[in-house]
């Protein structure tokens, strides 16, 4: 039985605008989502039927509601292959924290099997299935930079955005993702000047960027989770050249300059959030 192991990119998004909501009750966003070097690795091996999935991480579902489960059902709905697998996950990105590690297993579970049962499909037929999957699926799918807009699947490559510092923070808890949209009151009005922020990546202006990006979901998280705001002001204290929660959060990520500075800070906050988990990550 043949078998293939990925690594699954994790994603920031560099600022995050909900403009309304929809007809059909999802939220029209804007927002550039970033890939970055943090990553869990899968191991995806084929098998008679069927799909087991295992992991050393406790926390982490094995059953139907894995959207690893359902990459697997949908890409045999699509192409009519019907084959079973069982897929390792050595998990590193932290669960249900703002940073699609769900949605990228999902899509390197699609991509893997698009190898392994030498299906063929192009970039744009496997994120065709990932968004039936979840809205961050299609960007784990293709990676780098992008804007995102409607639900987050209409994608827009930008020039790459590789090599920045960053300090991650993540306070331990699990955010819901549909019930911090379900707490949003977007009135339609932009909160952040998104051209602006294309401007700025486009030119590699890392400082520009970092006084203009804003995540309108921190107003709703942070009610909830004060420590958030404070993870932000402790990152700006000790260098960082901005600090946002990423997603729907909790994890908030700092911007380094200087690679010193973000050690000192590492050093700094890890008594300080023993908690939670404190990660170095680079844009990719």
């Amino acid at each position: 039985m043949k078998e293939i192991t990925l690594k699954s990119h994790g994603k920031i998004n560099l600022g995050l605008d909900v403009l309304y909501k929809r007809d059909d009750g999802y939220h029209e966003i804007n927002t550039i989502m970033q890939q970055i070097d943090l990553s869990d690795t899968l191991t995806i091996r084929e098998k008679e039927k069927g799909i087991v999935i295992k992991s050393h991480n406790k926390d982490l579902p094995l059953d139907s509601s894995n959207l690893i489960y359902k990459a697997w059902e949908k890409i045999q709905e699509k192409t009519g292959v019907k084959r079973g697998i069982e897929v390792t996950v050595d998990k590193k990105i932290p669960i249900a924290a703002g940073l699609a590690g769900g949605s990228s297993n999902a899509a390197t579970v699609l991509k893997g099997l698009n190898e392994l049962w030498d299906l063929g499909l192009k970039e744009e037929e496997l994120q065709e299935i990932g968004v039936e999957i979840g809205a961050d699926v299609p960007f784990c799918i293709t990676g780098g930079t992008a804007l995102a807009q409607g639900i987050g699947e209409k994608l827009t490559k930008l020039k790459p955005f590789k090599g920045k510092n960053l300090l991650l923070v993540n306070p331990g808890m699990q955010i819901s993702t549909a019930e911090v949209y379900a707490s949003l009151r977007p009135n339609g009005k932009k909160k952040m000047n998104m051209e602006k922020i294309v401007e700025f990546i486009e030119k590699n202006d890392i400082y520009s960027l970092a006084k203009h990006i804003v995540n309108v979901m921190e107003e709703v998280v942070v009610k909830k989770n004060p420590i958030i705001s404070e993870i932000k002001k402790d990152l700006v204290e000790c260098g960082a050249l901005c600090s946002l929660m990423s997603g729907s959060g909790p994890t908030v990520f700092g911007l380094f300059d200087d690679l010193e500075r973000l050690l000192f800070c590492k050093n700094k906050l890890a008594n300080k959030y023993s908690e939670g988990r404190i990660y170095l990550a680079k844009t990719i």
